[in-house]
């Protein structure tokens, strides 16, 4: 898990200019749901980006799930998006 997160975190820091990331999961929150996989992440980003924060929410968050697209697909079956300041 440590090792997917970290090439995510990489696929981000390649395309995206980033000054911070942290990942969370929070998965566990989300067992009892009705589609709940445990093949599949439930995970927060909290991104410090001067870049991100230079164009819209939506284009940057657009630009965040662009890059996880695949993930997006096999891995991940929700992202939240916080862009810090």
């Amino acid at each position: 898990m440590k090792e997917y997160f970290e090439e995510i975190k990489q696929k981000l820091k390649k395309n995206i200019n980033l000054e911070n990331i942290e990942i969370i999961d929070n998965s566990h929150k989300h067992q009892k749901h009705k589609f709940f996989s445990a093949n599949r992440f439930h995970l927060k980003l909290i991104i410090k980006s001067q870049y991100l924060n230079s164009i819209s929410r939506l284009s940057a968050q657009k630009k965040i799930m662009k890059i996880l697209e695949k993930d997006l697909k096999k891995k991940i079956h929700a992202i939240e998006i916080k862009i810090e300041k």
